[in-house]
């Protein structure tokens, strides 16, 4: 590929300006930049050969310069690929758009080649000090060793602590942001069906929780049936029943919306939260593949609860719904 060195002129766009287009509560998606870390990447794209050079070798600015010229930086995956840049020269880039303005303290940096922000980090701080064990290998299936010393480790400060415990990876890192923030709309959703009233029936739901708890807890004084799926059968009770298919996103999909019309019986959710919340669902479950289990019990012979439990085999995502009766 030929590059060619151009941008030796003032630089384009004024960094508050860029600032000002950058601020967003939490990370929505799966990307890998924080909106408010969006200055990172404004920042080697638009800032002028002769800055770029004052925080970096000639070389590797020459690099930026040269292939921004053909496409424009999108992700840091795409500052990444550049030849010379590594998680040095990251690190020297991150403190460029720091020093010249295009990001503040609302973007905490590049930690493990993600650019997390301030709220992200807050939130991944806090998830990781109080889910389960369970869950937090759920998140983590391919990091089991990390799982444990995080366990071991917490309660953590920071984020930057997090990615620095042994066994967490890069992947690490993004699987918890994914699960601290991309599903908040179902989350306000889960909220308001757990707020309605609960008089003879009703439903209540859950993002976070102990599968394990779940399905081993004996204080119920009925148990009328335990059927899982892609759950290792040694850690389930003595007649839990193993069906061989994973659940894919239809079986999600249906379970969370039958327990969401069994909440809303008389309507009283609000539509946008029930609208926006299945759409963030959908987003967290498309072409995904599920573990889990249905779980009926009773704890009076006049009441029964019907449980479901949905945990995704690579991220951890997970639900849980229970809709209930009492006579």
């Amino acid at each position: 590929m030929s590059l060619v060195v151009v941008g030796c002129g003032a630089d384009s766009q004024e960094p508050s300006e860029l600032l000002g287009e950058q601020q967003a509560p939490l990370t929505e998606t799966d990307v890998d930049v924080a909106p408010e870390c969006q200055g990172i990447i404004d920042f080697v794209n638009a800032a002028s050969f002769e800055t770029l050079d004052a925080y970096l070798p000639s070389d590797v600015a020459s690099n930026l310069v040269g292939y921004r010229a053909i496409s424009p930086f999108v992700t840091l995956s795409d500052v990444s690929a550049v030849p010379l840049v590594g998680p040095a020269r990251l690190e020297q880039i991150e403190g460029g758009a720091r020093s010249e303005g295009y990001i503040d303290a609302s973007c905490v940096g590049i930690v493990d080649d993600l650019a997390v922000s301030a709220d992200d980090a807050a939130r991944m701080v806090s998830l990781v000090n109080s889910v389960s064990s369970t869950e937090l290998h759920d998140i983590l299936p391919y990091a089991w060793n990390g799982a444990t010393n995080l366990l071991n480790l917490r309660p953590f400060t920071t984020v930057e602590s997090i990615a620095a415990t042994a066994g967490i990876s890069s992947v690490s890192i993004r699987n918890i942001r994914n699960a601290a923030t991309l599903s908040d709309p179902f989350e306000d959703l889960i909220a308001a069906v757990n707020a309605q009233p609960h008089p003879d029936f009703g439903a209540t739901m859950a993002r976070h929780f102990d599968r394990f708890e779940i399905t081993t807890g004996t204080h119920h004084y009925y148990h009328h049936g335990l059927e899982c799926f892609g759950i290792d059968p040694g850690s389930l009770p003595n007649g839990a029943s193993i069906r061989p298919n994973l659940a894919d996103e239809a079986e999600v999909r249906a379970e969370v919306e039958s327990t969401v019309d069994y909440a809303n019986h008389w309507n009283p959710l609000p539509a946008s939260v029930v609208t926006q919340g299945l759409a963030n669902l959908d987003e967290r479950i498309a072409g995904r593949s599920f573990k889990g289990c249905y779980l009926s019990y009773a704890d009076d012979p006049w009441s029964g609860h019907n449980v479901a439990i949905f945990v995704d085999t690579v991220s951890g995502f997970s639900v849980m719904t229970e809709t209930y009766w009492s006579e």
